[in-house]
Formats: structure tokens, C-alpha cells, sequence
């Protein structure tokens, strides 16, 4: 039979450190309360008979939290086999408290001191026979973080659970309350099975525990026996049972600090003169600011961008140079030729040819395959016709215009092109055969002369196909579909890297349990406690776990209000939709302040959205109390901190390779399969590209653009009404990386590599109309996208814990609705101000904007407490 061994301790004391170094699991460690909400189970990793048990940490047994439940019910009914109450040292006093109720459970017990290295550094001195003695139990001196005493304290834990031994409770309190607990554990002896402990049942009978007498079934006469003995003894000692409890045990451990514990001279520590500053009544909230826009600013805009351009252009793209300087020799000549345009020179002759009536068929295969006399032939017919095209603007093969920067202006060719001030047209010279057949001769450069080149994904896997004589389908559905719609997603896999590894280093070091102390006392101003903070900061990796750090906030309203607005906060998988508006406005350096302005709108429409709700009746009240510790500022250990980051990252990989995979498929055939026949009347269905008379713009025959199309009138105020922004938005909802992958299907960006320019650029024409870019309209989609309902694993963990149909469907849509509207004032007031325009949405936005305003400024309603009933 197993042997079963609970870890029990207080938040922060590092238990979850310790569970992660006995058992080579990876739980997640964290400085503040919550972050082990539910038991964890593993076999250590020296002896698979023994597994151990990460009970949530508490600073008591009694019943008032989710975690303390789960710890109580473990130690109390489920009866492990040996505890290891895991002591933080350097704060011995407040966690011996919890210690001698673990003690009180008649169960196998061994005290493990942690951070015995930061004891020895502080200068205090700790005599562990004379704790021992104490305690009557086994106490063994380590560091959970540095591996050390670990062996010795499983091989004490796994001794006592082998023989049982368990030592005797130490007796804490005075000889009357010493009296009364016995005479309570008399009255109850009759009434407890084998292995219920006495002493722990009778000291909260003492109490007056309900939770803990209901789980007996005591008749009327005990529980009135009981009342009897609490009675006296509050009437002796003027005081509750509970009280006295409490204070006696704090006065028995204040004796046992001093008989133990020797103190060094008290002078400040490095963590107490930090916090000096960084808690700082005014500094605080500005120095929180700055760190996370510097941590944006590093992971989006610089160090995850280079990272991140080299995956988009090399790894799912044409590939890569091994060596910088074939690199630059080679861009050199790509850019010469491009310069020249020889693509547009041979299309616009061909063109002029066929009109003027000379035989074009099969020259652009002819040049494609270097049959230089087919070539040769057609110019010389050409010139016989007289045939020449003289300066015109350039213009690509889809009939856009280009600028004098290459840059297209989106219009149809047939119309006058539409040019914003300052903008010129280019312009080509005249293109006779002569020019024609320097066009056609040209060749453009081969990566592989230049150097070692490396080829990408893209590149490869069409090799493959190819070879294998694969049909336009299946390269289709592998390049523009999977390649295209995973590559497009996994490219950001380097910014999440530089993302995580800052933000998990803040969270290790200590920093991030400062901003919940911070925040705590911003966010009490708002209706919502520092309890709400902790479950907003974890969802900055992931919604999922921050929606479960819930648990932790024991009242309805709070707990119901933060999980309707934690996800607001932009996760990890919204960082990709983040860089696609970066992209574009990262020219220069006018785009850094997008990802730190994102993540402060998620982190204001939380605090709105916490206002504006305290003040309906659901939520009203007062915010739940919020008790945390500040652990002393340390160097993470490696191994658990880039487990930490590797965690985060690999879920991110990990639903890239299924839920966006399924996605990626399911987009690409919804925008590729459709009724064709427009041209015939026939109505066939099938794969519209090998449709014979499918339109170059086929897209907008298919099923997704059916349904977008239906959404599409939803958004149009917000400034993205096309069938495009609506399908990427409705495919985010499975997943937020989601909009990044369909985006890239639907655009056909299976080769990304020609440039991620190529994927900011299309991103661009989304919201591009006459030429103007209109940045409201991509604002407002990405702050839409941000803030509305999360993706489906979230949305899940949201109907778990809400646990109620009404209120989940309230928080969903409260979610969208609240997205919409901002969209909608981001998006109307830019037209407005920007633009000058005016119209019935502007009222609209205008409107809602003076609600919300009118709603946060407001008096919070008073409690509506119906009178009592008056007596004639």
C-alpha cells in the first residue's frame, strides 16, 4: 500500500517549490496566497510507493476559505500517512500558529524549517533541539529552493509513516482551557469513529465550530453539554471560545520564540529599504507603469520583435543566411531588381500585345521556362505591330496603383486613383521590345549563389508536395491553410519567450507580490480587493488559470465580478494581435507605446468596469478583505524559473498544434469551398480556385464569407464592417492566437516569408479605404478583440465557476458588450476628430460614452435594507 505524505504550510512558505523538487513535476510557484487552489498529487521521484500531496497554503484550519477546506477535509478525513508542515523561517512566529493545529490532528508530523540560507543571512539564531522539544515532534533544518535537507526531511517523514509514530500534541493553552478541551473531548468520545483525532474534533467543539460538530452528528444533550463547558469558561475569562483560543496560542508560541530563537540587532533589510520605494504611497503606481511598459516595450517592440521578424521572414518563410554578410549581398541585388519592376514591364507589353491583336499564348510559360526563341519570336512580332506602352502609372496585377514608394493605393485601376496629400504616383518609361526583352531576360536572384541559405517551412514543405505531384488542393489546404495559418501564429513564439521570461522573473524576485499590495490599495477605491489583482495578474499568461484563482475570494459578488472582467487583461495569446497593429505602425518608432496601451486599457476597462458594476445592486458592498506577506527580494532559482517560463510558453506552442491546427483546416476550407457557377448559373459547389469560372476574387463566394458577411453589419460602426474582420474576430473566440491564423489563411500568407512587411501590409488593407489608413478602425478591432468573450478553454472555466447558467451568459455578454462599446467610441470619436466626420453612430458613441462617465461619477447606492414591520 502507498504511502501517503502531505505537504501543509502557509502561503509563500514554498511548498510548491519543495513539491516540484521531490517530485520533478512542474506546479506553479507563485508569491502570493491562491496560487495552489486545489490539492496536487505526484510519487516522489526516489521511492514511487511514497507520493505526496501539495495541499493549498493556509495560515489555519479553520473553515473560511476554499483553500483551508481543502487542507482541513485532506488532513482531518482523508488521514495521510505523514505530514510535512513546511515552516518559512524567517517567519517563524506567525506560521508556528498553524503548526500546532497540524500537530492537533493526531497524524505522523515532521517540521520542515525553509530558507534556513536567508535565517543565517539575517543574522538570527534558531537552536532546533530546543524547537523539537517544543514542538514533540521532528524538526529538520533546510532550503527547498537550493535542495537542501531534502533527503533528510522525506526519510524522517517516510520513518514515521512507516512505524506511525506520532508524538504528542504540545499543550498550548492554560491549565483551564486545558480542563475544558478534555471535558469536551469526554463528551465527544462516545461519538467519534477510529482515526477521527480527539484533540483536534474537541478543541472545535471548544470553539464552537459548526462545520466541524456537523461532520459528528452530535445529539441535542452533547452539543447542549458542550455549550455548558464553552459557556463557563467564557464566563471565567470574559472573553469568546475563539478568542481565547487564538490568543492562547499565540502566547504559547510568543514563549516558545523566546526559549528557541535568538534575534540579531534589527536594522533594515535590502527588501525593506526597496520597498521604501517601489510600495511607495505615491511612487508606487508610477513605478508599476513603467516597469510594464518597459517589459512591453522589450518583449513586442524590440528583443521579441527581432526574434520574432526572423521566425515570420526565415523559419516560416523563404528562409535564412547563416551568414550576415550573404544576407546583405544578397538583399542588395533582390532590391536592384525589384527597382526595376521587370514583373510589371513584362505584364503591361504582354497586355498591350494581345490588345493590338499579336499572339501572346504561351510566352509567359516560355519565359518562365527560358525558351529563349518563343521569346524572341513573340518580341520581334510586337515590334513589327508597332506595338509600345508609353508612361502610365504603375499598377500591380490586381489593378491597384503604386505610389513613388512602391506602396499600393488601393483603387481600381479603371478609376482615378485616390491619393492622399502629399502622395505622387510612379511611373514607368515607355516599354517597347527592346525594354520587353531586357524584362524578360532578367533573372532574379538565387539565395543559394550568395551563401549558405537555409531554406523555410514554406519552402520545403512545397518541395515536397511538388515531388510528390500533389494536386492545387492539397497544396492548398498544407501551404495557405496549415503551413500559413500555424506558421502565422508560431512566429510569435519568440516574443511570448522574451515576454515570459520578463514577466515570470518579476513574478519569482518577489516584485509582483509589491504590485498586489499596490494595487490592493488602488483597487479598495474601485469596490474590488488586492484577491482581485492576484487572478488578474495570472491571466496575464493565461485566462484559464486566472479565472481559477477565483477560488480564493470568498465572497460571491467579488469572486462573480472578477471573473467576468480578469480576462480583460491581455494574455499571452492576444500578444500576436498586439504585433499585427505594431506591425503596421512600427515604421519608425511612433508604434512602441501600442503594447504597454493595450495592456493599461485592459487593466482601465477592468477598473471601470469594477466601478460601473459596485454600483448595481448585484455587486453591491463592500470588497472583501485582502491579507498577503511580502517575501524578501531573491535571484529565482534556474530550474523552477525557466520551468516557469517554459510552462507558459509551451501551452502556447501546445494549443498552436491543436486547437489553432483544427481551426486553421476548418477556416481554410470554410473560405475555399462555396457555390460557383456565376458566370453559368449553375451553382455548383466545390473548391472554388479550380472552379472554372471562379471571379480572382473567389473568397467572396465562399461559405466563410457567407457567415461573415451575416456578422459583418454588427462591427460596421466600429469601423471593420468587411466579411474578413468579422470571420477573424468570430474565429477568435476559439482561441485569441486564432485571429492571427485565420487572418493569414484568408489572405493566402502561406509563404510569410517574403517579409513579415507582407504580413503588417495586408493586415493594413483591412482598414484602408481610398488610400487612407484609418487607425480608429484598427484600433477599435483590436480593442474589441482584447476585451470582448475569451476563447472557448477560458469561456469553459468561466461557466465552471460561476456554476450558475444565468450568471455565466451575464458575464458573456457583459464581456461583449462592454468590448463593443469601446470599439465603438475608439473608432467614432477618431472619424470625428481625426476625420470630421459626424453621424447617427457618432451620437451613439457620444452617448455611451457620457453613461459611462455619468455611471462611474454616481453615488454608490446605499444599502436598500427593508424596514422592520411596526406594531400597531
Amino acid at each position: 500500500m502507498a504511502i501517503t505524505i502531505a505537504l501543509a504550510g502557509n502561503p509563500n512558505c514554498g511548498k510548491t517549490t519543495l513539491f516540484n523538487q521531490l517530485t520533478g513535476s512542474n506546479g506553479y510557484v507563485g508569491n502570493w496566497p491562491g496560487v495552489t487552489v486545489e490539492k496536487l498529487e505526484a510519487p516522489w521521484r526516489k521511492n514511487k510507493d511514497v507520493v505526496i500531496t501539495d495541499l493549498p497554503g493556509i495560515y489555519s484550519l479553520s473553515p473560511y476559505s476554499p483553500e483551508e477546506v481543502v487542507s482541513r477535509d485532506h488532513l482531518v478525513k482523508d488521514r495521510p500517512s505523514a505530514v510535512i508542515d513546511l515552516v518559512d523561517v524567517t517567519n517563524l512566529e506567525r506560521n508556528l500558529y498553524l503548526t500546532t493545529q497540524v500537530l492537533e490532528c493526531g497524524l505522523p508530523t515532521v517540521v520542515g524549517l525553509n530558507m534556513c540560507d536567508l535565517l543565517e543571512k539575517s543574522g538570527d539564531q534558531l537552536d532546533v533541539d530546543a524547537l523539537s522539544s517544543e514542538l514533540g515532534c521532528p524538526v529538520v533544518k533546510g532550503s527547498a529552493l537550493r535542495s537542501q535537507g531534502l533527503d533528510q526531511l522525506m526519510g524522517t517523514a517516510e520513518s514515521l509513516a512507516t512505524t506511525g509514530r506520532t508524538g504528542r500534541a504540545p499543550r498550548v493553552f492554560s491549565p483551564r482551557v486545558e480542563k475544558a478541551i478534555q471535558e469536551t473531548a469526554d463528551v465527544l468520545k462516545p461519538h467519534l469513529s477510529a482515526g477521527q483525532p480527539e484533540r483536534w474534533f474537541a478543541i472545535k467543539a471548544f470553539e464552537g465550530d459548526e462545520k466541524a460538530l456537523d461532520t459528528l452528528g452530535l445529539p441535542a444533550a452533547s452539543l447542549a453539554a458542550i455549550g455548558t463547558i464553552r459557556a463557563g469558561v467564557e464566563a471565567e475569562l470574559d472573553d469568546d471560545a475563539e478568542s481565547i483560543i487564538t490568543t492562547e496560542r499565540y502566547d504559547w508560541i510568543e514563549g516558545v520564540m523566546r526559549r528557541c530563537v535568538v534575534k540579531a540587532p534589527k536594522a533594515l533589510t535590502t527588501s525593506e529599504k526597496i520597498d521604501r520605494v517601489v510600495t511607495n504611497r505615491i511612487l508606487g503606481l508610477p513605478i508599476f507603469v513603467c516597469v510594464m511598459v518597459l517589459v512591453y516595450y522589450l518583449a513586442v517592440s524590440t528583443v521579441g520583435t527581432w526574434g520574432t521578424d526572423w521566425a515570420n521572414d526565415g523559419l516560416f518563410g523563404d528562409g535564412w543566411f547563416l551568414s550576415p554578410a550573404a544576407a546583405q549581398s544578397y538583399e542588395e541585388a533582390q532590391g536592384a531588381y525589384d527597382d526595376e519592376d521587370y514583373g510589371t514591364v513584362v505584364d503591361e507589353y504582354l497586355a498591350a500585345a494581345d490588345a493590338a491583336g499579336v499572339d501572346t499564348d504561351g510566352v509567359a510559360e516560355a519565359i518562365e521556362s527560358g525558351d529563349a526563341a518563343r521569346v524572341q519570336a513573340f518580341a520581334e512580332a510586337a515590334s513589327a505591330a508597332g506595338v509600345t506602352v508609353p508612361d502610365a502609372p504603375l499598377h500591380d496585377a490586381d489593378g491597384n496603383f503604386l505610389d513613388s514608394e512602391g506602396n499600393v493605393v488601393l483603387t481600381d485601376a479603371e478609376d482615378d486613383p485616390l491619393l492622399s496629400d502629399g502622395q505622387t504616383l510612379a511611373y514607368h518609361d515607355t516599354i517597347d521590345a527592346e525594354a520587353f526583352l531586357a524584362a524578360a531576360n532578367a533573372e532574379e536572384p538565387i539565395p543559394g549563389e550568395y551563401g549558405v541559405y537555409v531554406p523555410g517551412v514554406p519552402v520545403v514543405v512545397e518541395g515536397w508536395l511538388d515531388d510528390a505531384g500533389a494536386s492545387e488542393l492539397v497544396k492548398s489546404l498544407v501551404l495557405d491553410g496549415i503551413v500559413g495559418g500555424v506558421g502565422s501564429i508560431l512566429g510569435f513564439v519568440p516574443q511570448m519567450i522574451v515576454l515570459f521570461l520578463l514577466l515570470c522573473f518579476l513574478e519569482d524576485c518577489g516584485y509582483m507580490s509589491r504590485v498586489a499590495f499596490v494595487m490592493d490599495r488602488a483597487f479598495r477605491r474601485f469596490g474590488l480587493s488586492g484577491k482581485s489583482f492576484i487572478p488578474l495578474l495570472v491571466s496575464s499568461g493565461c485566462g484559464v488559470p486566472g479565472i481559477m484563482a477565483t477560488k480564493t475570494i470568498e465572497n460571491d459578488r467579488d469572486r462573480r465580478m472578477t471573473v467576468m472582467l480578469t480576462t480583460m487583461i491581455p494574455c499571452g495569446a492576444k500578444t500576436p494581435i498586439i504585433a499585427l497593429l505594431m506591425g503596421v505602425l512600427i515604421g519608425g518608432t511612433e508604434g512602441w507605446w501600442i503594447a504597454p496601451f493595450f495592456y493599461f486599457l485592459g487593466l482601465a476597462a477592468v477598473i471601470v468596469s469594477a466601478i460601473m458594476l459596485k454600483k448595481t445592486k448585484p455587486f453591491a458592498g463592500e470588497p472583501a478583505p485582502f491579507v498577503m506577506e511580502l517575501p524578501a527580494y531573491h535571484l529565482p532559482a534556474l530550474k523552477s524559473y525557466l520551468l516557469h517560463v517554459w510552462e507558459r510558453v509551451w501551452a502556447f506552442i501546445r494549443k498552436a498544434g491543436t486547437i489553432i491546427f483544427v481551426a486553421c483546416v476548418g477556416v481554410w476550407f470554410l473560405s475555399n469551398f462555396g457555390v460557383a457557377g456565376w458566370d453559368s448559373g449553375s451553382g455548383a459547389f466545390g473548391f472554388l480556385p479550380e472552379m472554372a469560372d471562379a471571379p480572382e476574387n473567389y473568397m467572396n463566394w465562399s461559405m466563410l464569407a457567407g457567415v461573415g458577411n451575416a456578422i459583418a453589419w454588427i462591427f460596421a460602426p466600429l469601423g471593420f464592417g468587411t466579411w474578413q474582420a468579422a470571420a477573424c474576430s468570430l474565429s477568435a473566440l476559439i482561441a485569441k492566437e486564432n485571429l492571427v491564423s485565420t487572418f493569414g489563411v484568408l489572405f493566402g500568407l502561406g509563404e510569410v516569408g517574403e517579409g513579415s512587411a507582407l504580413l503588417w501590409a495586408t493586415f493594413a488593407q483591412m482598414f484602408t479605404v481610398g488610400g487612407t489608413l484609418s487607425l480608429g478602425a484598427m484600433l477599435a478591432f483590436v480593442a474589441f478583440n482584447m476585451l470582448d468573450a475569451p476563447c472557448f478553454a477560458a469561456i469553459g472555466t468561466i461557466r465552471r465557476q460561476m456554476a450558475d447558467t444565468k450568471w455565466f451568459w451575464a458575464a458573456i455578454a457583459y464581456q461583449c458588450g462592454f468590448g463593443w462599446v469601446v470599439g465603438l467610441i475608439i473608432n467614432q470619436l477618431w472619424e470625428l476628430f481625426a476625420l470630421g466626420n459626424f453621424g447617427f453612430w457618432t451620437v451613439v458613441a457620444i452617448l455611451c460614452l457620457a453613461g459611462i462617465i455619468i455611471q462611474l461619477f454616481r453615488p454608490m447606492p446605499r444599502a436598500t435594507e427593508k424596514p422592520a414591520r411596526q406594531e400597531a
